[in-house]
């Protein structure tokens, strides 16, 4: 003979190989829509938080740009009043002075009449 010896061959090795593959392969079809799924509802969870933060934050935004503009519009209508105040107060005084030229010179008319 040739000196080799003949052994059965052992399949275990291929047997296992197989049945893992197949193992694997059902698992991953059980956990794939499941995993998919909760990926889905992941990223709407985190869609959902990101814009109700989102619209927090523009809310909070509204609010602090229209507080500032009640309070510009308030200081505005302020300066208007003592602009208003001002303008009056200066027209009495040139009424004052009008009045004051009107009597000069009719008393000026009067004496040279005389």
């Amino acid at each position: 003979m040739n000196g080799q010896a003949t052994h059965p061959r052992d399949y275990r090795f291929a047997a296992g190989l197989a049945l893992g593959s197949a193992v694997g392969a059902g698992l991953a079809l059980w956990l794939a829509p499941r995993a998919a799924a909760e990926i889905k509802e992941r990223a709407v969870g985190s869609a959902k938080h990101l814009g109700a933060a989102v619209s927090e934050h523009y809310r909070d935004a509204r609010l602090r740009v229209s507080g500032a503009a009640d309070e510009l519009t308030r200081k505005g209508q302020g300066v208007r009043d003592g602009m208003m105040d001002t303008v009056a107060l200066g027209a009495k005084e040139v009424e004052r002075g009008a009045q004051g030229v009107q009597r000069y010179a009719t008393d000026a008319k009067t004496q040279k009449a005389v």
